[in-house]
């Protein structure tokens, strides 16, 4: 492809340098990747602004640049207004726009994400769809996961991927969508079949920094243009914020207050939930979940709303709920075949942490033993909420690090200590996380709770830039089999 039919569509486009016929074979936002005849995009950010790896991209082989300012560099240079939006489109442009083929669902809020487009993931296959799902966990074609690091992957990986799927004949994708991506404009020039607000609550401060900025930057996906349909939460206050301001038609759900799709009869155990799922006047689907705790009849209904926005029946949406067993990380019994039950869950938020704890006290007949920390580098704010959080609901706490990153972790679990020790509740500290878990499987007896809370999917734990192998489903199991021998 030539860089001037690349850039034909390009808004935002003030000016050209150089050879426009300049053959693009690849793009590139790494200046340290080797790739031949590549587009190597100029991004501004935070804390490196990539123009000043301009050279080095390309003594790598990339043979023209998008720049938000002219370099001295002897190649084709496209001046933009902003590099990150001609990112999200060029990737877009230069992988043939894969997603206009495809019905895509969008789904934001702090929590629920995942969960929820499982769901509609396997509401849409058992309505026919063959489905892709990008999302917290990795990305999945049907049944095949394929690796990525990012709740919405970086533009180029996104369009990618989405090739990938398109050329895989995958006709509907499921994507988490994060407030990063929509800041960052990741997702600029797509368009969302239906998008969905699940809730809001503090987390990511330390990028956003108030919690007006992170509420707008997630309200921009819903009134920037860039969905067709809506599905929100009525229970969630800053929905009315949102329906506001919409342009679009859209679909409410909720448990408390009045909404188009509401759950009533409620009944919860640990091994799921049970609740009759009413639209107002059409119809009334009793669903029997295999996942437990109240959220998740939030994200059933907001999975279902998704998929009502479709056109997919009542039955499909009750099959599609009913098939799905667990997703990764969140609310996962491991099999450990002791008196006492672990469950792995990705609660790395006050309000997750406060939600899985209320969830598993309907059904534990001992103690709740919660095992947490708070990540490095990421809104310090949270942690002595946690604490609290902790404290208050638990009744035993195991303080212990997620990922410290760059800091201190005992200078973490100082601040979380802040918020513990008002409770009164009883708690020890241990830094090292697989020592915390072995005091918390021995600690443990016939009847008790152990949340592992925090880590959820991943497989590691980062620790001074390196990512150590930490995979806590695999840690258990070994533990459990060294207190065996």
């Amino acid at each position: 492809m030539k860089l001037r039919d690349l850039i034909r569509d390009l808004p935002g486009l003030i000016d050209t340098r150089g050879d426009l016929d300049t053959p693009i074979e690849a793009i590139t936002a790494s200046s340290r990747e080797k790739t031949a005849d590549a587009l190597f995009f100029c991004i501004s950010g935070a804390r490196f602004d990539a123009h000043d790896f301009a050279p080095q991209a390309v003594e790598n082989g990339c043979v023209a640049l998008t720049v938000e300012r002219w370099l001295d560099l002897p190649v084709p240079q496209v001046l933009v207004r902003n590099g990150r939006i001609a990112m999200a489109r060029l990737a877009a442009a230069f992988y043939g726009h894969p997603a206009q083929g495809m019905k895509l669902v969008g789904i934001t809020g702090t929590k629920g994400k995942t969960t929820t487009s499982y769901m509609v993931k396997s509401i849409l296959e058992s309505a026919g769809y063959k489905c892709g799902l990008i999302g917290t966990t990795g990305n999945m074609i049907g049944d095949r996961r394929i690796e990525s690091h990012l709740t919405t992957p970086d533009p180029i990986e996104l369009q990618r991927t989405l090739r990938l799927m398109a050329d895989e004949g995958v006709q509907a994708v499921s994507m988490e969508v994060s407030a990063h991506a929509i800041d960052m404009y990741r997702l600029d020039g797509m368009t969302f079949e239906v998008g969905c607000y699940t809730n809001l609550s503090q987390d990511h401060l330390d990028w956003f920094h108030t919690m007006e900025r992170y509420f707008e930057t997630k309200k921009r996906f819903f009134t920037g243009g860039m969905v067709k349909n809506a599905a929100l939460n009525a229970d969630e206050e800053t929905s009315a914020s949102i329906i506001r301001d919409l342009k679009v038609p859209y679909l409410t759900y909720g448990i408390c207050v009045d909404a188009d799709l509401f759950a009533r009869d409620i009944e919860i155990d640990e091994n799921g939930v049970s609740f009759e799922m009413r639209l107002k006047g059409v119809y009334n689907q009793r669903v029997n979940l295999q996942m437990t705790g109240m959220f998740n009849v939030y994200n059933a209904l907001a999975a279902a709303s998704c998929a009502m926005v479709l056109g997919v029946s009542a039955e499909l949406i009750k099959k599609g709920l009913e098939s799905i067993a667990s997703v990764p990380g969140r609310v996962e019994m491991l099999p450990t075949n002791t008196p006492y039950k672990v469950i792995l869950d990705y609660s790395h938020s006050p309000d997750a942490l406060r939600n899985i704890l209320e969830t598993v006290r309907v059904f534990t007949r001992g103690r709740v033993i919660a095992l947490f920390g708070c990540g490095g580098d990421r809104d310090q704010g949270k942690r002595p909420m946690m604490g609290e959080i902790g404290g208050r609901l638990a009744d035993l706490c195991v303080l212990t690090s997620d990922n410290p990153r760059s800091e201190d972790p005992m200078a973490i679990l100082a601040m979380i200590e802040e918020g513990i020790k008002p409770t009164g509740k009883p708690y020890v500290v241990i830094e090292n996380r697989r020592e915390a878990i072995r005091w918390a499987l021995k600690e443990a007896k016939d009847g008790d709770v152990i949340i592992l809370a925090g880590k959820g999917h991943e497989t590691y734990q980062e620790i001074k830039g390196i990512k150590h192998p930490f995979d806590e489903k695999v840690v258990v199991a070994e533990l459990l089999k060294e207190m065996e021998d």
